[in-house]
């Protein structure tokens, strides 16, 4: 039967293979050198994924690289059948002479990783309405209320999601970008980002997040999947 993982059992189960946890997702990346590589990939990918590959999968194919993406729609979760799904991709890219990997060796574009748009909001369930429609974004599966985060249905822009306010604040940006990278990935991350002008706001939470602020005190956080479970 399928079952929902935690963070951690959905980590330690793929890491192994060349995957990474992000944000209720698994991800991989593999370098090709054609179009027609990253698209035969693909189809081999679907072929091994069967008839899970339409609720589970997802390809994004470029002529240098495919990245592959595993989350149940039906949970909006990662269950055991995407680490089932996760290991064969691994094995039918290896049988192919291709390398699946979360992109963190020295050469690699950069990481996998995924982005969220966070809006603090005195008022959520005001506001939230606004940006569903003017983004075309929906409701993520089980998650409909009034607070709960938009996610784009084609799954090609960034998760919205919005942060509670006590008060009316000034001075401070309204908007910032979360940038969830595997948990290897991060303390490098952070050190580029402050070797490049940024200050560490805040490491309260860490490692679930880091908070980092450019020159001008614009905000972005650093998240990782640890940390978050109890």
């Amino acid at each position: 039967m399928e079952q929902i993982l935690s963070r951690q059992e959905a980590s330690e189960a793929v890491q192994d293979h060349g995957w990474r946890y992000l944000l209720g997702t698994l991800q991989t990346s593999v370098l090709v050198g054609t179009l027609a590589q990253a698209i035969s990939l693909a189809a081999d990918a679907v072929a091994v994924c069967g008839d899970d590959a339409d609720r589970h999968l997802r390809i994004d194919v470029r002529p240098d690289l495919a990245v592959f993406t595993l989350q149940s729609l039906d949970h909006a979760a990662v269950t055991t059948r995407d680490v089932e799904l996760a290991r064969r991709i691994s094995v039918t890219a290896d049988k192919s002479g291709f390398l699946p990997e979360p992109g963190l060796r020295a050469g690699a574009p950069r990481p996998v990783q995924l982005l969220e748009i966070a809006i603090d909001a005195l008022n959520i369930a005001g506001i939230r309405p606004f940006w569903k429609a003017v983004l075309g974004y929906a409701d993520e599966a089980g998650a409909e209320g009034p607070e709960d985060p938009l996610v784009d249905p084609v799954r090609q822009g960034p998760a919205v999601w919005f942060q509670q306010m006590d008060r009316a604040r000034s001075q401070r940006n309204r908007i910032h970008i979360d940038i969830s990278v595997p948990h290897d990935e991060a303390p490098r991350r952070l050190e580029a980002a402050l070797a490049a002008g940024g200050r560490l706001v805040s490491a309260t939470r860490a490692p679930a997040f880091w908070v980092l602020a450019d020159l001008e005190g614009n905000e972005a956080c650093v998240t990782t999947w640890q940390g978050r479970d109890s």
